[in-house]
């Protein structure tokens, strides 16, 4: 399962957008450090599901009307702090939880009423851009600490004539979710001395940085649209990065609303329809929040998991089928599973993420949309129903 860690100081928002996201009970308050240990859950990215392309929906408990929502791990773990690679607040616990991440969405308090270390003050006070560099910086920094106490192993390893940097950093660097392709490209970017000898902390910490931007693309959740000055959404919009303007409190009153019948929303709708039980008080609440999806397009939060995994990772959904005439598994279940694959994945790549043995024995695939057999090689699309075809 994909994992997606959420990332930024104390008190942006990132507790009330990981309950948002999965709807699991944790701590919320207006504390620095209201995350201790970290929070590991289920939360689902939104794309369209192929049975909008027959006329009945298919019966897939993750499927609402066409609206597929495919599972994803969210982790939730404590702020980060000026220093935090240094150790300070919770900083080591903090980067060691995303190693282990594919992709970081950095909660930045968009109203500016929070400081650098996430203790209230008044909206506006607070530039929310300084705190897009300093997560990555403090990644950053940490990272090259890792790299920094391990030279000198690189430096011994130098001496065998059969060195090869490559692989001795993708060695170094796989706990850090640093694949050899991934290695090998970085260095093919930084400007090195070819003995590990001579390479300075310049050198180091480049190096560090772009595996980070390699192995941990970030998109930034511009949180608490509903209360922030509009010119810091609009300066936050205007950075040469992925900006998701967010409110995760509107998230999570739209999520319980809904549990509670009171109006029908699905995560990841631009708009909401408020029912007839409310009283006075809760739609005006919900008329407010309906104000801020117009203009935003949505609440945001399922907005930055879906650009985290389909814009950054650039991954396809897949959906293995039994029976390629009904897109059903052996029971009768239409479009019963939905499997999220790296862009260029193969049926190959499809059979194994269904099942090793699968994989082991994979004869061929069936575009079921066409009818067609389809080739080996052939890169799966977003959306394609394909039938495997197994010895096993």
């Amino acid at each position: 399962m994909l994992s997606i860690a959420l990332a930024g100081k104390p008190n942006a928002g990132k507790s009330t957008f990981y309950t948002a996201a999965t709807m699991a009970d944790v701590d919320v308050a207006n504390y620095p450090f209201t995350t201790i240990d970290a929070n590991r859950g289920v939360s689902y990215v939104r794309t369209e599901c192929p049975c909008l392309e027959r006329d009945q929906r298919c019966n897939a408990d993750d499927c609402e009307d066409g609206k597929r929502y495919v599972p994803i791990e969210l982790l939730d773990v404590a702020g980060l702090v000026p220093g935090a690679h240094e150790g300070k607040g919770l900083g080591n616990q903090f980067l060691d939880e995303l190693t282990n991440a594919d992709v970081i969405v950095n909660v930045v308090d968009a109203s500016g009423g929070t400081n650098e270390k996430g203790e209230p003050v008044d909206i506006g006070d607070h530039d929310p851009l300084e705190d897009i560099d300093f997560v990555e910086a403090e990644m950053d920094l940490w990272l090259a600490g890792i790299v920094e106490r391990n030279w000198e192993s690189v430096e011994r390893k130098s001496r065998s004539p059969d060195f090869d940097i490559d692989d001795v950093l993708a060695d170094m660097l796989s706990g850090f979710g640093a694949s050899p392709t991934q290695i090998a490209t970085v260095l093919r970017e930084l400007d090195y001395p070819e003995d590990p000898i001579q390479w300075e902390d310049d050198h180091r910490e480049e190096l560090a940085r772009l595996v980070r931007e390699r192995t941990k693309p970030i998109v930034v959740a511009a949180n608490k649209i509903d209360v922030a000055p509009e010119e810091n959404v609009e300066r936050l919009l205007e950075l040469d990065k992925p900006v998701i303007p967010t409110t995760a409190e509107g998230e999570l009153a739209l999520r319980r609303a809904a549990e509670g019948g009171l109006v029908e929303y699905d995560p990841g709708d631009e708009s909401l329809e408020i029912g007839g039980g409310v009283n006075d008080a809760q739609r005006d609440a919900l008329e407010g929040l309906g104000e801020t999806m117009a203009e935003w397009d949505g609440t945001g939060v399922q907005s930055a998991l879906d650009y985290a995994v389909y814009e950054l990772l650039e991954y396809v959904t897949a959906y293995p089928v039994e029976d390629a005439s009904k897109w059903s598994d052996g029971s009768g279940n239409i479009l019963p599973d939905a499997h999220l694959l790296p862009e260029n994945s193969t049926p190959v790549d499809l059979a194994y993420a269904v099942h090793s043995d699968i994989g082991d024995g994979y004869l061929h695939a069936v575009d079921a949309k066409s009818g067609r057999e389809v080739s080996d090689e052939y890169e799966l699309e977003e959306g394609d129903v394909i039938k495997i075809v197994s010895a096993n």
